[in-house]
């Protein structure tokens, strides 16, 4: 791995190392200083690649958040049907809600982030979009509004209740949120 100024792969490893750091210290216990440790690169590096702490988590955030969508896009592009939909949905509520605990906190961290601060607000209204835009491929445009709660609030509640619910019970929630009136 490259190290010296040469180096194409610095900024990704800030990146990478700051959401590492943010998965288990949160964002309040991050700092320059950790993240160029992780990272293995010189502290200067943090000034030149971003222009300031800021700049550096949101661009981080953009990225997670980025990987999620395209998560979520994977599942429903290949969906035909308001079925086919359906079950990627709940597949997608599963896959998530079974992910490493980094990404449950990633996203509780930077939904906290977005309910304080107005650039963290424009990222998650931007997934959110994008989420819904998908979507409403399959379902109208008030359905997949709720559908994209849904699949927030299914995944949140799977990945931290002691027993959660089963693939049957995610099923039937999204059978009902996306039946015709």
């Amino acid at each position: 791995m490259a190290t010296g100024h040469n180096d194409p792969q610095r900024r990704a490893r800030i990146l990478a190392a700051a959401l590492d750091l943010i998965a288990e210290e949160g964002v309040a216990g991050v700092s320059h200083r950790k993240i160029a440790a992780r990272a293995r690169v010189p502290l200067g590096s943090m000034t030149y690649h971003f222009t300031g702490i800021d700049d550096l988590l949101l661009q981080a955030f953009t990225g997670y958040a980025d990987h999620a969508a395209t998560l979520f896009e994977d599942r429903l592009t290949c969906a035909t049907t308001a079925d086919g939909a359906r079950e990627a949905v709940t597949d997608l509520v599963h896959t998530l809600s079974e992910t490493p605990r980094r990404d449950l906190v990633l996203t509780q961290e930077l939904h906290t982030l977005a309910a304080r601060r107005a650039p963290y607000r424009a990222l998650c209204v931007h997934w959110m979009r994008r989420s819904r835009t998908l979507l409403e491929h399959h379902f109208p445009p008030p359905t997949a509004r709720r559908l994209d709660a849904l699949v927030r609030g299914l995944t949140l509640h799977r990945a931290l209740d002691d027993t959660p619910s089963d693939r049957e019970l995610t099923r039937e929630a999204i059978a009902r949120i996306t039946a015709g009136p």
